[in-house]
C-alpha cells in the first residue's frame, strides 16, 4: 500500500472502513472498534510483513541435496535414514516425470489420433527411454526401497557392465 493511501479519510489504520447507509449508531460504534483493533494488525501486515517476504512458489523449493548412503559411516544411523529419505523424494519425482510424460504421449495419440504412431515417435522415444532408466534404477527393488539396496543394485550392475557388456546383450565369451 502506498502511504497516500493511509491517509484517506475512510481508512483507520489500513483497514478501510465501510460506507453505512446509517440504520443505527450501534453499527458504525462496532465497525469503528473493529478498525481500531484490527487496524494495526493490518497495518503491520501490509507495511512490514509484506514487502519483507520473500515470494517464491512453493512448489520450485529445492531441498539441499545430502550425502548419499556410500559416503555415510557405518554406524551413522541419522546419515543413512536421511540418504533414504533422499532416495524415497528422488523415486517421487522420477515417477511423477515419468507419469507426466506418459500422459503427454496419451494426449498426443489422441489428439493425432490416425497418424498417432507416426507424429507422436519423439515423444514415445522420450517416454520409453525415461522408462527404461526407472527400472534401471528402481526396478526389482520392491516396495520398501532403501538407499543401501538401490546403492548395492548399482554396484552389481556396474560390475556386471565392466565385465560382460551392456545388460541385455549377453554375456561376452571367453577368448583363451
Amino acid at each position: 500500500m502506498s502511504s497516500d493511501s493511509d491517509t484517506m479519510p475512510g481508512r483507520i489504520f489500513g483497514y478501510e472502513k465501510q460506507v453505512h447507509t446509517g440504520r443505527n449508531s450501534i453499527e458504525d460504534f462496532l465497525e469503528v472498534l473493529k478498525g481500531v483493533f484490527l487496524g494495526p494488525a493490518i497495518w503491520v501486515r501490509e507495511t512490514i510483513v509484506k514487502p519483507n517476504q520473500q515470494d517464491y512458489n512453493y512448489y520450485h523449493e529445492q531441498l539441499r541435496r545430502v550425502p548419499t548412503v556410500d559416503q555415510c559411516y557405518d554406524d551413522d544411523r541419522l546419515c543413512k535414514w536421511e540418504a533414504n529419505q533422499q532416495l524415497i523424494r528422488d523415486k517421487l519425482v522420477d515417477s511423477n516425470i515419468l507419469s507426466i510424460l506418459r500422459q503427454r504421449y496419451e494426449d498426443c495419440r489422441i489428439y493425432e489420433s490416425p497418424d498417432g504412431m507416426r507424429k507422436c515417435k519423439p515423444l514415445a522415444d522420450i517416454y520409453q527411454e525415461a522408462e527404461e532408466n526407472y527400472s534401471i534404477k528402481y526396478g526389482d527393488l520392491g516396495v520398501a526401497v532403501t538407499a543401501e539396496r538401490c546403492y548395492a543394485k548399482q554396484l552389481n550392475r556396474m560390475l556386471w557392465e565392466r565385465r560382460h557388456g551392456p545388460v541385455g546383450t549377453g554375456m561376452k565369451k571367453d577368448s583363451l
